[in-house]
């Protein structure tokens, strides 16, 4: 046997790799909207088995093991509560997420890097309130300077996002897959055109 043949090899039918369960609280909403909550469908299997998730919704696709046969969960609900973070991670994505994907200096959005409103060379630190997400050229541009110095205006004054807030500004950027199951568990609470 060729190592070739075995890394061709795949023991997971290539139709079951795009059946991601969306996984909800137990107050049915999703765990988090960006990244939304997904698990593998094998891990929504095994959580069904072990009782820790409810099944809500499944997909035409079955397994089968030698005694059963199983409909992969769509839509899973957690049995147990499971308390947000009251406080939100200084990360690259969590600041790009807060200010929107786009540049805070002229609005831009893709090619985003972060730049330090108050720079370091003059003291200022790596914090919520100090860094904003920028497009390469504005950073470019801003450099080591100012705002005043470099006569860029931010859009908005950068700040520690709340966890609820952050939280719906992800509501924001729908993931590249939604299943139709999960449409009614997303948007659920959304205010209804009158």
């Amino acid at each position: 046997m060729t190592s070739d043949f075995r890394t061709e090899f795949v023991r997971e039918p290539s139709e079951l790799r795009h059946t991601p369960a969306l996984v909800l609280n137990a107050d049915y909403r999703p765990l988090s909207y960006y990244p939304l909550s997904l698990w593998s469908w094998q891990d929504a299997i095994k959580a069904a088995y072990l009782d820790r998730v409810d099944i809500l919704a499944e997909y035409d696709q079955v397994v089968h093991s030698p005694t059963t046969e199983i409909r992969i969960p769509s839509v899973v609900v957690l049995r147990d509560y499971v308390a947000p973070q009251k406080t939100v991670a200084f990360t690259r994505f969590n600041l790009f997420l807060r200010d929107g994907f786009c540049c805070q200096y002229c609005g831009a959005k893709g090619d985003l890097t972060f730049d330090h409103v108050v720079p370091r060379a003059a003291g200022g630190i790596t914090s919520w309130v100090n860094v904003v997400a920028a497009c390469s050229p504005c950073n470019l541009h801003k450099g080591s300077k100012s705002l005043r110095q470099s006569g860029l205006n931010l859009q908005q004054t950068p700040r520690q996002p709340e966890a609820a807030k952050l939280r719906n500004m992800g509501r924001k950027f729908p993931p590249n897959l939604l299943h139709e199951s999960w449409i009614d568990f997303l948007y659920w609470d959304a205010e209804l055109d009158a």
